[in-house]
Parts: C-alpha cells; sequence; structure tokens
C-alpha cells in the first residue's frame, strides 16, 4: 500500500506541477493579485506529494520489497543498510526521483522567500519551475517509473553495482544534484524577469543567492566526485576528462562566470544581456549533461545507458526549455537598455574579462566533449578526445586567468589603477617567487610545470587576501590605531569579501595539489609475502595476503607494511572484494594520508597462486586538490552569510515600493 501511495503522489505532483505552470502566469498577464498568490502554497503542497513519493520508494529499498522492480534490479537483502538507503539513487528511476525531489525543494524554499521579491516577478519564478517539475515529473511516470511492481516477485534481488557500494555513493550524487538542479532556480529567475520585465540591479542582486547556493554544491559535488572516482576505481586518477565528469564541469564553469557577472550587474545596472544569456547557459548545459548521462549515447562509469526512448523523452525536454528561454530573450533582448558605465580598467573591467576566459573555457569543453558523439552518430566513425586536447587547450586559457584574479580583486570600481593594484600584490608576487626558486634550487631535474604551477598557486593564495588586508593595514598604521582599531575594520569587511577571499584562495591551495603530482612516484609489480617495494621516500612491504567475509561479499586482502627508513610508520590493506550476486569484482584501495601526501595501493588478483598485481603510487600534497575544493565551498557559504544577501533584497525592494506612494 506504501509503494502505491507513493505512485499516487507522484501523479498529485504531476497535477500541481501543472495548475502551478499555468495559472500564476495567468495571473501575471492580468494583474489578478490573487491568481498569483496562488503559487507559493502550490509548490509547498507538490513539494509534499513529492517527498512523500520519495520516502515510499526509501522504504521499499530498506524493507527489500523485492516486488518493485527498481529494489529487485539494484538491491539485495544482504546489502547494509547504508547502501540500501544511498541505492535509492543508485539507478536512473530513483536518481530521477531525486532529481525531482531537489527541483521541489528548491521551488519551496523561493515560495518561502516572498517578502523578498515582487509579487509578478515571484509568481513567475515559481510558475517556470513548475514548467521544469512537470517535464521531468512527466518523464518518470511514462518512461521511468521507479514503482513499477512485478507478477511474480522473486526471493531475492540483484544488488547493487558493487562501485555504488560505498560511502561516497550517500555523498557525491546528492551534493551533485544539488548543484546541477539547483540552477533551474537560475533559469527561472531569468525566464520570470524576462515574461515580467523586470532585469534590473535589484534582480540581480536577487538571484546572486540562488546562483551561489548552486555553485557551492556543484563544487563540492564535482570535488566529492573527484575523490570517489580517484579511491573507488582503482586506478589511482583523480580527472580523466571523461564526458561525463566534464557535464559537470561545463555548468559549474557558467555558473561561475554567472556569479561574476551579477556582480557588475547588481553593481553598474551593466550586462543585462549577458547576464540573463549566462543564467539561461547554465541550466541548459545541467539539461545537457543529463542527456548525455542517461540517453544512452556513451557508456561510462558514471552514466545510465538506457533505451533509446528514455533519450529522445529527454532530449525533447531540452530543446523545449532551451529553445522556449533562448526565444523569449531574443524577444525581450531589444527592451534592455545598456545600464551604467566603466572604465575597460576597473573590477568590472576584470569580472568581464573573467566572464571571456570562463565561456571560452567552457565552449572548449563543450565541443570536445560532444564533437565526438556528434561525429559518431552522423558519420558511424569513431574517434577519442582525451586529456592530451583538454589540457592543451583548457590549461593555457585557465592559468593567466588565475594569474590576473589577485589583481582584479585589488581593482577599484568602475575606475581603476591598474599599477596600483599590482603594487598592493608585491608581496604575493615575493612569496610565488620564493617558493619557485626554493622548489628549482631542491628539484632542479623536476618537471618545469610544476615548479610554475607551484609558484603560481602561492601567489593566488596570498593575493586573495590582499584587498582585506589592505583594507586593515592601509589607511591605519599599528603605532596609532593598534590591534583594536584593527579588529574594527576587520568587523566592518563585509562577509562577502572574506567568502571571495577564501574561494579564490581555494584555488590556489588546488593549484598547489595539482602541481605537486609532477614529484610523485609510481610502480606497478607483482608481489607476493616478503616483497618489497620503494617508493618515493617510503619503502612498502607485503607481509601477507588473507581472505574477508562481508555482508554480501568476499575478500582478497593484502597487509602492506610502511617504513620510513628504519621506522615503520602505517599499515595498509588493499583488498579486492568479489560481490557473487552481481558476479563483479571491485578493488578496494588502500590509502595513507603522510603530510598530505598520500601512499595509494591497489592489488588485483595475480597470475601465480599466492601473488597479488599491485600499483603503488606515492602522490605528494595530492589531498591540496580536494582540500582547495572544500576551501572554495567554505568560502561560498561564507559570502552565502553576508547580511545584504539574506535582507538586503527585501529592503531594497520596500525601498524602491515605497517610493512612489510618497511621491503620491
Amino acid at each position: 500500500m506504501i509503494v502505491e501511495t507513493g505512485h499516487f503522489a507522484l501523479i498529485l505532483a504531476l497535477a500541481l506541477a501543472c495548475f502551478n505552470a499555468v495559472v500564476p502566469l495567468w495571473g501575471v498577464a492580468t494583474r489578478d493579485s490573487r491568481l498569483m498568490g496562488t503559487a507559493p502554497s502550490i509548490a509547498l503542497a507538490g513539494f509534499g506529494f513529492v517527498a512523500l513519493s520519495y520516502a515510499a520508494l526509501t522504504y521499499a529499498h530498506i524493507t527489500s520489497d523485492f516486488s518493485l522492480l527498481n529494489v529487485y534490479e539494484n538491491s539485495a537483502s544482504a546489502k547494509p543498510l547504508i547502501y540500501k538507503i544511498t541505492g535509492v539513487w543508485g539507478n536512473h528511476e530513483g536518481s530521477m526521483l531525486l532529481w525531482v525531489l531537489i527541483l521541489a525543494v528548491f521551488a519551496a524554499a523561493v515560495a518561502l522567500s516572498a517578502r523578498a521579491m515582487p509579487q509578478d516577478l515571484h509568481a513567475a519564478v515559481l510558475a517556470v519551475q513548475s514548467w521544469i517539475s512537470a517535464a521531468f515529473l512527466l518523464f518518470i511516470l511514462l518512461t521511468s517509473d521507479p514503482f513499477a511492481r512485478i507478477a511474480n516477485p522473486p526471493i531475492e534481488g540483484q544488488d547493487l553495482n558493487p562501485l555504488l557500494q560505498d560511502p561516497g555513493l550517500a555523498i557525491h550524487p546528492p551534493l551533485l544534484y544539488l548543484g546541477y538542479v539547483g540552477l533551474s532556480i537560475t533559469f527561472a529567475f531569468a525566464a520570470g524577469a524576462l515574461i515580467c520585465g523586470r532585469i534590473d540591479a535589484v534582480w540581480a542582486r536577487l538571484v546572486r543567492p540562488w546562483t551561489l547556493i548552486a555553485w557551492v554544491f556543484l563544487t563540492l559535488g564535482i570535488a566529492m566526485g573527484s575523490y570517489w572516482a580517484y579511491y573507488t576505481l582503482g586506478w589511482g586518477g583523480f580527472w580523466f576528462w571523461d564526458p561525463v565528469e566534464n557535464a559537470s564541469l561545463m555548468p559549474w564553469l557558467a555558473a561561475t562566470a554567472l556569479l561574476h557577472s551579477a556582480a557588475v550587474m547588481e553593481k553598474r545596472d551593466a550586462l543585462k544581456v549577458w547576464t540573463i544569456f549566462l543564467a539561461i547557459l547554465a541550466f541548459s548545459l545541467s539539461l545537457i549533461g543529463t542527456f548525455i548521462v542517461r540517453s544512452g549515447v556513451l557508456t561510462s562509469v558514471h552514466s545510465f545507458a538506457n533505451d533509446p526512448q528514455r533519450g529522445e523523452f529527454i532530449l525533447a525536454i531540452l530543446v523545449f526549455f532551451i529553445g522556449g528561454a533562448l526565444l523569449l530573450f531574443a524577444l525581450r533582448a531589444n527592451t534592455l537598455k545598456p545600464g551604467g558605465f566603466f572604465a575597460p580598467i576597473s573590477r568590472e573591467g576584470a569580472l568581464v574579462l573573467n566572464n571571456l576566459v570562463l565561456t571560452t573555457c567552457c565552449a572548449t569543453v563543450f565541443v570536445g566533449t560532444l564533437y565526438p558523439l556528434a561525429l559518431e552518430s552522423f558519420t558511424g566513425e569513431k574517434i577519442s578526445v582525451g586529456a592530451p586536447f583538454f589540457n592543451a587547450t583548457v590549461v593555457p586559457l585557465f592559468l593567466p586567468l588565475v594569474l590576473l584574479m589577485p589583481i582584479g580583486q585589488n581593482l577599484s570600481w568602475k575606475r581603476g589603477d591598474f599599477f596600483g593594484a599590482a603594487q598592493r600584490l608585491y608581496f604575493a608576487l615575493l612569496c610565488g617567487l620564493a617558493m619557485l626558486l626554493v622548489l628549482a634550487s631542491w628539484h632542479h631535474n623536476g618537471p618545469l610545470t610544476s615548479i610554475l604551477v607551484s609558484g603560481l598557486g602561492v601567489y593566488v593564495i596570498v593575493g586573495a587576501f590582499a584587498e582585506i588586508a589592505n583594507r586593515l593595514f592601509g589607511r591605519v598604521a599599528l603605532v596609532k590605531g593598534g590591534l583594536a582599531q584593527v579588529w574594527q575594520h576587520a568587523v566592518g569587511v563585509p562577509l562577502s569579501t572574506y567568502g571571495t577571499a577564501l574561494a579564490h584562495a581555494g584555488i590556489g591551495v588546488s593549484l598547489l595539489g595539482l602541481a605537486a603530482t609532477g614529484w610523485g612516484a609510481e610502480k606497478i609489480l607483482t608481489m607476493k609475502p616478503g616483497d618489497s617495494a620503494n617508493v618515493g621516500p617510503y619503502q612498502l612491504t607485503l607481509t601477507r595476503i588473507g581472505t574477508a567475509m562481508g555482508p554480501n561479499y568476499t575478500a582478497k586482502i593484502g597487509h602492506v607494511v610502511i617504513r620510513e627508513g628504519a621506522r615503520e610508520i602505517g599499515a595498509l590493506d588493499p583488498a579486492v572484494r568479489f560481490y557473487p550476486t552481481r558476479q563483479m569484482s571491485r578493488a578496494e584501495a588502500g590509502i595513507k594520508t603522510l603530510n598530505f601526501g598520500q601512499i595509494y595501493v591497489g592489488v588485483s588478483d595475480g597470475v601465480k597462486p599466492g601473488t597479488v598485481d599491485a600499483r603503488i603510487y606515492w602522490k605528494p600534497l595530492v589531498a591540496f586538490i580536494w582540500i582547495g575544493g572544500l576551501i572554495m565551498g567554505f568560502g561560498g557559504l561564507v559570502s552565502l552569510s553576508d547580511r545584504r544577501l539574506r535582507i538586503g533584497v527585501a529592503h531594497r525592494v520596500r525601498k524602491l515600493a515605497a517610493a512612489p506612494q510618497a511621491a503620491e
């Protein structure tokens, strides 16, 4: 009965989404406040029904109800509870239900923020979000029903893909979806603004928090996905330029550009056309990523290769929303008046340059990802576009952007002084050069790229805080004001400034981790108990090979002792797990973090009995790659906590609304 309740809840959610997609827009067209006022309550009710449906599917997975096809194909009685819960979104149908749930969550959040925006814009945003929800609810009900029954239920299920039986599945997909789907709100704001004709600085301030929320989740989701692939797939890599990895990178690049463009629009009432276009583009790239993953056009460890019918349905959704939004954009573009002007050398000019580089990077990744798929579809010819292409095209674009990033932070609004901003970065430059010289003397035979990128990373980290340091110490001497006055200045700096500095510093930290991989070491060999191997500054010894039983697998485990000189500093237990239900094996890497570097050991069955094939890495400072991602996400959260973003919008809207009344 609970399962049927979940199914009918989806049908009711579809009916409410269709109502909310039409009635509030009719209210906007007729200026009927009662019709517009229905949008928030209907959005909240729709969220309730989708949440009920998702809870019903989760219950079926937890109780191992194999009368459901979805549970039978993706679960088993012996599977641990955490993987029964995470397995709900470890398949196509369940993940699409999670997609719709997050759509409903963001719609409910916007519904509860009614005081922060004009009623017509509020109703239009919720209506557009309802159009998106209705399309995906219809997709689920017609092609991807998670509540489909089996006439004769089996006793046992087929278990979950072993690659997905990992704690990373509990973190990575929800974070990534919150970012992916969260960009639907920026799309809804753009379409709503075009419908209502409210494209101004107030709109830019309204859309920034929602863009920032999606950007934070997308940043954390990509970082977590990178680490999950690193330790789960057994190959020791953190980024492969896989088409599905690129599908998450493209909307992140567009959302990053949108954040910077919206700042210019809010400050100068400029770049209106460009900002609206980026808001549409960011979610459009999310839809394209969904099509890539679920259409069956490629096979990847990340993707759900499904029947063409699903791909055609998603393609129709993609064409409808992207085409409709661009058509609306074209009809309204001529009505957008140019806003304030600014000098090329200014913070606004730096943000425009930032946008140009980010969108060029995005276009490069887009072409490199989709061109092989398009070529194969039209000609049948298969080509591979991998890491060499992207490293040769994207990296040369990205590194100059990173170099100029601290300078842009230190330029003044409207009109800046380039040389003055560069002078304020002399300490950052000295720190970067010092790092470069130290590494050049220490690793004089090492890779030149790693040395240069390390110096650039230090420069970015220090330069990220140069603006704050200038605010604290530039106008007052410590001997006069003392620490008390510096503290007063520190308290007066907006949280968004601290958040920006942290986000930029996170990029520098990740650069250090990426650069240090050039000094790593790798060995691939066959080992038996008693064998040792030297990797980097450490010696690894395989002491024994054993077996273990898990709840739904058997494991072959190698116990490896790590020594530095004569001192034992740790041990690892890499394993190969075999899942009999799926008849699949999965490598369980052993990882030891030492001074932010990691020893990575992956094993597989050896050709000779009593041996294992081992893949051993020493990766210095590799943890900085993901620590940098966490710092970037934390910087976004700090910016989001800025009081101006939380209440400044409502205050400004009320102030603008009160002005005509006072004039009357």
